[in-house]
């Protein structure tokens, strides 16, 4: 049994999972049980007819072909891979899909974003798979930033600050966007040999602690011919929240519609979210970085504007 820390969980696995960082063998369960169980076994006939599309969510890893997974109340994970799937195929469906139900169950809201820590607060970046959300953080931890989390971004709206909860410190990138960035992307961490991307390991400042979010930028899938920052309107920044939640494909029961719109609806209350235009160049992301540095200085939210 392996052990493992992220999104402020104790987490035992029957199987490693390199991207979670140091990893300690557990010969036995300690006294206090884990936040959550990762098995690799067969999903019993009883568990299948037990689950009901959202706190016992039984589906498909993104196709049949790869295998089926059961999440439990936010704690238990069953895995159960199609003959002859390797490892490293399942573990980004792990860290991404499966995590995003099991974050959701936990009652967390969880959006499509990658996050960096600036003075002590969560600044995400919110889009689609393809917008450069991990190429944008990892620019930001090249400049002295911690990361927080790539691509599921975990926030707990109640109380009297909304909080996000580190995930791993590890980005995903392409040849391209890791050259840019001064990486040689060889030297990458594979994901698996199918991928296109590599897991760049961004460890420095990388901590547990959960952090208080400050803003949020929405990222755009458009070329434009400069940088420039705007402020959203409520009913904008609700439309994008909800677009870019995370697991609303497979928890569809009633609750879980409900507490995902609620949970937007009371972000928006607390959070400045905007929409960030940017030339679509990679040579453009330092004019990026310092268009968010000097937006994040102003108490104003004033639209920005850079070349």
């Amino acid at each position: 049994m392996f052990a493992y820390s992220a999104y402020n969980l104790c987490i035992h696995s029957d199987v490693p999972f390199p991207e979670l960082g140091f990893c300690e063998v557990m010969p036995k369960m300690t006294e206090q049980p884990p936040d959550v169980v990762i098995s690799f076994r067969q999903i019993s006939e009883s568990e299948a007819e037990a689950a009901d599309g959202g706190n016992r969510l039984l589906a498909f890893m993104e196709s049949a072909e790869v295998g089926r997974f059961l999440v439990e109340f936010g704690h238990k994970v069953v895995i159960e891979p199609a003959p002859g799937i390797e490892e490293d195929i399942l573990r980004p469906c792990i860290l991404g899909p499966i995590f995003s139900v099991l974050l959701r169950q936990r009652g967390l809201l969880v959006l499509h974003a990658s996050s960096v820590a600036i003075n002590g607060e969560a600044v995400a970046f919110l889009g689609h798979s393809g917008w450069g959300k991990s190429t944008l953080a990892n620019a930001f931890y090249n400049q002295g930033y911690s990361l927080l989390s790539d691509d599921v971004l975990a926030i707990r709206v109640a109380g009297s600050y909304p909080m996000t909860f580190p995930a791993y410190p590890y980005v995903r990138l392409l040849p391209d966007a890791a050259v840019s960035l001064g990486y040689d992307f060889e030297n990458l961490a594979f994901i698996h040999l199918g991928a296109l991307k590599r897991n760049n390991h961004l460890v420095r400042g990388f901590s547990q602690a959960p952090v208080p979010l400050k803003r949020i930028y929405v990222l755009e899938n458009v070329k434009r011919s400069q940088n420039e920052i705007e402020p959203l309107q409520p009913q904008e920044a609700f439309l994008e929240l909800t677009r870019h939640s995370r697991a609303t494909n497979v928890l569809i029961t009633k609750d879980f519609i409900g507490a995902n719109m609620r949970q937007c609806a009371e972000l928006i209350k607390n959070v400045s979210i905007f929409r960030l235009k940017r030339q679509s160049s990679l040579a453009a992301l330092p004019d990026i970085v310092r268009l968010v540095e000097e937006d994040l200085a102003k108490n104003n939210g004033v639209r920005s504007l850079c070349c």
